[in-house]
This record gives C-alpha cells, structure tokens and sequence, in this order.
C-alpha cells in the first residue's frame, strides 16, 4: 500500500512578534518551493505582520522570553530600551545568517502563490480595516481556515 503524503500546509500565525513572524514564512516559501499548497491565516496579534508599514518593524519581546540567547532577568528586560536592543540583536544574527527580511520573504510568499488570510473575526474585534493592511490578502474566518486545512493539510502554530 503506498503511502499517503500531504500535500498542503495550513499555518496560524498569531503572534505579531519579529521572532515569530519568520517561521510562518520560511516554512510557507520552503513549502511552496517543494509544490505544496500552503495558507497562512493570520489572526490576533498576528495581524500585526499584514499591517502596512509594519513588517520589518517589529519587535522582539525581552521580557518572558526564557530562550534568549543572552539569559536576562526579567527585572532588566523590563528597563528602557532594551526590546530594542533585543531587536538589533536579532536583526544582525539574521542579517549575519544571510537570512532575508521578513518584507522579502512576505513578497517570495505572494510571489509563490502563497494564501495570506486574514481574519475578519479578529479585524472586527481589533478595529483593524481592510485599507490599514497591505494589498494582497484574502479576508476570511476560522471556516475559510478549516476548510483549507481539512484537506489531508500539515498544519501549524506560530
């Protein structure tokens, strides 16, 4: 009997952090470039990612966050300044690695045919308007999502 092998991967991407903004999008281009169906739904905090102006803007967190490389007590990441040099730092290891800036990899998504979903459930909720985020996405609720993902689809959190 052959083995069944899927064909689609489904991500959620509900944090709006730089961090956790890259592993949507490298396993979203890695995924398309092997010719699998893929759908990112982004919702809560997520969002942030589609917002305009917003992708190469965003943070890492200092505080919370145990798997810094530089263990810091949550004492001082709470000190002025330093999301943004917890933000710097992560910045230069990417721009080190030669990894690309999450705006080039937004774009190789939407090149590669790559479903952006927003959700709508979370934009009423937020506020958030169609115009405040960029051209390209599709709008959609958690049925939009599932009936992506509930065909035979490996699927994610982030």
């Amino acid at each position: 009997m052959p083995e069944e092998t899927s064909r689609r991967l489904a991500i959620i991407a509900l944090h709006g952090t730089m961090d956790l903004a890259y592993p949507p999008f490298i396993l979203a281009t890695a995924a398309a470039a092997l010719d699998m169906e893929v759908a990112i739904f982004f919702t809560f905090y997520g969002l942030e990612i589609l917002k305009k102006g917003k992708v190469d803007k965003l943070k890492v967190a200092s505080i919370a966050n145990p798997a810094m490389p530089v263990p810091m007590p949550n004492i001082i990441g709470m000190l002025p300044g330093m999301t943004s040099m917890a933000t710097m730092m992560m910045n230069k290891w990417m721009k080190k690695a030669h990894v690309a800036k999450l705006s080039e990899l937004l774009a190789t998504a939407k090149e590669m045919n790559v479903r952006l979903i927003a959700c709508q459930m979370t934009m009423d909720v937020m506020g958030i308007k169609k115009e405040d985020l960029i051209d390209g996405l599709e709008y959609g609720g958690a049925a939009t999502f599932l009936e992506f993902a509930s065909h035979n689809a490996v699927t994610l959190t982030f």
